[in-house]
């Protein structure tokens, strides 16, 4: 008289399974928004639009940052989100020399010659573009030397 009848056993079963299942979905849902590339996207655009010689600075809100030619990519726990730049290519900014002309020295001052700055450009536009720790701000920087033309970013 007080025995379940046994399908009732695979309606528990079932109902177990699916609750594992609504569970694991819950649980793997991110926790955080992901970043967002925009500001950092249209501040490059902006920079890069400019007529002459300009130079802006926008915050980063992600931990990881990925920055090419073509676009920027930005992680954090809550997912990875990446934006193409209507203007480019761009050139990040990498080693001492480029870095000293984003922060505001002039290339002639930094390089020998146009021809020096513009291998230095090439160079740093074929580095492999892995994810790096992300800063709090990123700088952008439009520099005219001598008909070369490049948008840093760093």
């Amino acid at each position: 008289m007080f025995d379940a009848p046994l399908d009732a056993m695979y309606v528990w079963l079932g109902l177990g399974v699916v609750s594992l299942a609504v569970a694991g979905t819950a649980l793997a849902l991110p926790t955080a928004a992901p970043p967002d590339p925009g500001p950092v996207a249209d501040t490059v655009d902006d920079v890069a639009a400019s007529a002459g010689e300009a130079r802006a600075s926008v915050e980063v809100t992600a931990d990881r940052l990925r920055l090419s030619r073509r676009f920027v990519a930005l992680r954090s726990e809550g997912g990875t989100v990446r934006a193409r730049f209507a203007f480019g290519p761009v050139t990040p900014a990498t080693g001492d020399r480029l870095g000293r002309v984003l922060h505001g020295t002039s290339p002639a001052e930094v390089f020998r010659s146009k021809r020096a700055f513009r291998t230095a450009l090439d160079a740093a536009r074929s580095t492999s573009y892995r994810w790096r720790p992300a800063p709090e701000r990123l700088t952008v920087c439009r520099v005219t030397w001598g008909g070369i033309d490049a948008t840093l970013v760093g």
